[in-house]
């Protein structure tokens, strides 16, 4: 990608890097009528198209150390937030796409995966544990207001009596607040909304397609009035970029509402790092060296550091410094260090399951019918 490529409005990132599966690889070559130039100063607007993908499961498992769950659900493949800095990026390489502008506009949905995961929680020896939906994009990305798959998730998990927890940065959360009011009435869900800045210009650069920082507090003052535990993650945090926020974001969540909160750092696994560096040159020139100084003092001096125990907190002076100011600042606020576990007992396989041929199906006002 061209160092001196111009900003794409409304998208995270200005084009595609090469898929790294990929055995070739191509540039553009100009032809002599200067539309290789044309292209580069004016990059034309690029639609979002949405295609349905056939889910072989519909929970995915995992047993690292780092994360507080070992299960989770991910109706979308691609994010159309944008997020420049999105750690799922990479992801797209394994259908053979480009971790970046195809990341964001060319996205995949599962339309069958409420049917199917009702069949995997009813499977003999199934043991309920608390499932993260949105560990990998976001289930309250544009889309979901037509294809409504988060929802019919929803609608499964609150029959099964299954605990959840659920993180995003769509207001179109609040959408939903029936069925997680009744989830949280049994101690089944807890949400996270996803903070990262409340500079509205930042955001609008960092995350083009995602909530403002607004409406996410707003989503938090609503959800915790309707009584559903919702609260602030301040992740990514980024060296020398948003990082000095830290604690009017905190404050602003606990104004809102927030009965909990954690952070985590920034992370750049494959393809990102040169997605993210780009973007920083695009879009904060004056910071960039600065910033990308900083990533590698608290990553051992690399863009990333994927080890266990390190990859969400980093290492070193600076990493410990934004540690203690998140711990600082959540006592004074009176944040709990430590949250009660979401119930299990309610688990239940209702006597009306699924159907070895239900599946989901869209409906023609575009929302999901679940049987």
């Amino acid at each position: 990608m061209d160092t001196a490529s111009p900003v794409r409005r409304g998208r995270g990132v200005s084009g595609n890097v090469p898929n790294r599966f990929d055995p070739y690889a191509t540039e553009p070559f100009d032809d002599g009528w200067g539309s290789v130039e044309e292209e580069r100063l004016r990059p034309p607007a690029v639609a979002t198209t949405l295609t349905p993908e056939r889910a072989r499961s519909a929970l995915s498992w995992n047993d690292s150390p780092d994360l507080g769950f070992d299960r989770s659900l991910n109706p979308y493949r691609g994010c159309e937030h944008g997020c420049c800095y999105c750690y799922a990026r990479p992801s797209h390489a394994f259908v053979g796409l480009s971790p970046g502008l195809d990341f964001e506009t060319r996205l995949f949905f599962k339309p069958d995966m409420a049917a199917i995961l009702a069949r995997e929680l009813s499977r003999p020896g199934y043991a309920p544990r608390p499932v993260a939906l949105g560990a990998n994009t976001d289930p309250y990305q544009p889309a979901e207001r037509r294809l409504g798959i988060t929802r019919a998730l929803l609608e499964v998990l609150e029959r099964f009596g299954h605990p959840l927890t659920i993180v995003t940065k769509g207001a179109g959360i609040a959408r939903d607040l029936d069925l997680l009011r009744r989830l949280a009435e049994r101690d089944l869900v807890r949400v996270w909304i996803s903070v990262t800045t409340l500079d509205s210009a930042l955001a609008r650069g960092m995350e083009p397609r995602a909530a403002t920082p607004a409406r996410r507090l707003d989503a938090i003052r609503v959800l915790n009035a309707g009584g559903v535990p919702a609260g602030a993650l301040l992740a990514p945090m980024i060296p020398g970029l948003n990082d000095a926020e830290l604690e009017r974001i905190l404050e602003a969540g606990v104004a809102a509402g927030a009965t909990h909160a954690g952070w985590g750092l920034l992370r750049l696994p494959g393809e990102l790092r040169g997605l993210f560096t780009e973007w920083l040159r695009q879009h904060q020139p004056e910071r960039a060296r600065h910033v990308l100084s900083l990533i590698r003092e608290v990553r051992g001096g690399d863009l990333n550091d994927s080890r266990f125990g390190q990859r969400f907190s980093g290492q070193g002076p600076y990493a410990a410094m934004i540690g203690q100011r998140f711990r600082v600042a959540a006592k004074r606020l009176g944040v709990p260090e430590r949250l009660a576990p979401l119930a299990l007992h309610h688990f239940a396989v209702p006597d009306f399951a699924v159907p070895d041929d239900a599946r989901s199906s869209a409906r023609s006002d575009g929302q999901m019918t679940l049987f």
